[in-house]
């Protein structure tokens, strides 16, 4: 995987090393020895960050023409239009299968690039009107970390850079690859929404309220035992009504959505890491019955559990231990 980051005078050290940083751990760790990451600009030589630091040895965007990956990482803060030299790169990238990537105000560039027309896209929010502006004919999403087209990817602001470089690493490695880098970097792993458009939303930090943190740890390790409600709010002495009230405000999530949630993530890590059957993976998880789970896998992630797991049988399963 040839990922070509695009490097600016006045970037922030921070921008650059999002991509960097992810990438970095995916061949640190073994997960993939063929994946490499390269800085480029408008012509080769070196670049000024925005605090100061000299850069050297960045290439030309010739580079972008041979990357599997090309990654705008931010952009400058004045919000200039895209230039010629790297417009042309861009597209010419983009028209010969390479995935372009706007990170944060990197969203920009690929607007101005001409990529984003009738679709979706996100950026940090204090520029989201802006934007929206500026790339006639797209929508803007404000409720989303990133969103994935499969051939464009835009993240919202910065630290969802990482968000959405830890999302690639899954798209191409599985979900047991995307959490080892995470675990390595000491970041919250991520679930994936429809595979159609990736949206994905962060699992986030336990929940500050001590007693729904012990509630989220004995789900993760009864998962495949009955969640009702009722269960849950008995498990953590409350009503029902508190209980909901409760989770929801520390969460983010119904009780019962970040159950299935869970499941959902359990049941991938299953299908990539072990031979067990599909109704077997189906138990383990909490499902009622192997028909449930279909049902439920295909909606989330528009495939099957059994296409899920040829595509990732091809992976080098030693890294990933289940």
């Amino acid at each position: 995987m040839r990922i070509a980051i695009y490097a600016f005078d006045d970037v922030t050290m921070f921008h650059l090393a999002a991509p960097l940083m992810v990438f970095g751990e995916v061949q640190r760790l073994g997960l993939a020895s063929d994946w490499e990451t390269t800085l480029w600009s408008d012509s080769p030589g070196s670049i000024r960050t925005s605090e100061g630091y000299v850069l050297g040895d960045v290439v030309g965007p010739d580079v972008t023409t041979t990357a599997d990956i090309v990654i705008v990482p931010s952009w400058h803060t004045s919000l200039p239009r895209l230039g010629d030299t790297v417009g042309h790169a861009v597209r010419e990238a983009h028209s010969r299968g390479a995935v372009i990537v706007g990170l944060c105000l990197g969203a920009f560039a690929v607007a101005d690039a001409g990529l984003l027309e009738g679709r979706s896209v996100v950026t940090h929010w204090a520029a989201l009107a802006d934007l929206a502006e500026r790339s006639d004919g797209s929508t803007v999403d404000p409720s989303v970390l990133y969103i994935d087209h499969g051939d464009v990817v835009t993240s919202a602001g910065t630290v969802s850079s990482i968000d959405a470089c830890l999302h690639l690493v899954r798209k191409h490695l599985g979900a047991a690859a995307a959490t080892r880098v995470a675990r390595q970097l000491v970041i919250a792993p991520h679930r994936e929404g429809g595979q159609a458009q990736y949206i994905e939303r962060p699992l986030g930090e336990p929940a500050a309220d001590t007693t729904i943190a012990d509630v989220q740890e004995w789900i993760l390790g009864h998962l495949d035992a009955e969640m009702s409600i009722d269960r849950l709010a008995d498990h953590a002495r409350m009503s029902r009504r508190s209980f909901v009230r409760h989770f929801a405000r520390s969460t983010g999530a119904t009780p019962a959505r970040w159950v299935l949630e869970r499941r959902l993530d359990e049941s991938r890590r299953l299908l990539e890491t072990t031979d067990w059957s599909i109704d077997a993976v189906a138990s383990a998880c909490g499902f009622g019955s192997p028909v449930t789970f279909r049902q439920r896998f295909a909606v989330s992630f528009s495939t099957t559990p059994s296409e899920y797991r040829r595509h990732f049988t091809s992976r080098d399963r030693a890294h990933l231990p289940a």
